[in-house]
């Protein structure tokens, strides 16, 4: 299937997901992009070959890849609703913003999806949850399912689960980098340098998200198999179970989900 699609918006996970529509396979040719800085603009067409355009040309695209702030999404829409054309289909990435929000905005004649994808997309290590309006085909579906996919996972959802994508992929890089530098400080706290105390960390990381990834087995047979009976991971584990981390990282999750739905 053959789309002609526009990106409004190329800042960092716009710009992942155009090296992910190229790594699909998408032609330079069938891409175009609006950026409002000169300086990005000409980033984005020196590195990756496709034209800027103006809003009248990008709004003739089958396939528009909104990747505005939450805030900007309803006014980017009505400026779109005059050029669009019936049968084009709008991408929100989004955090909060329902099909049905944007739908009431474009009308009926439009396709709206709805897609949380996170930072790892812009390494091939992404995860995006989607959700599809009403008005859109099964064609639009399959291509939009590989465009994500070529940047890592990509899964349907029901809408209503959307703040739940957001609250475990969509924030949840940020909850392994706030981890991290606790480790980091903690090794430091210990009497580690901050290069060695980084280093070691970070290896530590990839590692075991590499046995998560390569091993076949679950998270509880890997924490499980490095814990030996009161050695030193058993204190460590014991001294996060006294601190209930599964409620506190419950409780953050929780949190993401609902400041999801207070942007809608």
């Amino acid at each position: 299937m053959t789309m002609q699609m526009g990106i409004i918006g190329v800042g960092n996970m716009g710009e992942a997901l155009l090296a992910g529509a190229l790594k699909s396979g998408m032609p330079r040719a069938d891409i175009t992009f609006m950026q409002r800085s000169d300086e990005r603009a000409n980033y984005i067409s020196k590195n990756y070959g496709i034209r800027r355009v103006d809003i009248a040309e990008i709004a003739s695209s089958d396939l528009l890849l909104l990747c505005v702030k939450p805030k900007d999404i309803a006014d980017m829409c009505m400026t779109l609703k005059e050029y669009l054309k019936t049968g084009s289909t709008i991408i929100s990435v989004a955090a909060g913003k329902t099909i049905e929000g944007i739908q009431s905005i474009l009308g009926p004649g439009v396709g709206v999806i709805r897609v949380m994808p996170n930072t790892p997309t812009f390494i091939g290590k992404g995860a995006a949850g989607i959700s599809y309006g009403p008005s859109v085909s099964e064609d639009v579906k399959i291509f939009v399912k590989k465009l994500f996919s070529a940047s890592g996972i990509a899964i349907e959802v029901p809408e209503d689960l959307q703040a739940a994508v957001t609250a475990t992929s969509g924030s949840g890089p940020a909850y392994f980098f706030a981890f991290v530098e606790a480790m980091v400080a903690g090794g430091i706290k210990l009497g580690l340098s901050e290069k060695d105390a980084t280093e070691l960390t970070i290896q530590t990381i990839v590692g075991a998200a590499g046995m998560l990834e390569t091993s076949g087995k679950s998270p509880k047979e890997l924490r499980e198999n490095v814990t030996s009976p009161n050695g030193t991971t058993f204190a460590a584990l014991t001294s996060f179970e006294n601190s209930d981390l599964a409620a506190i990282v419950a409780a953050a999750m929780a949190a993401s989900a609902t400041r999801s739905q207070e942007l809608a």
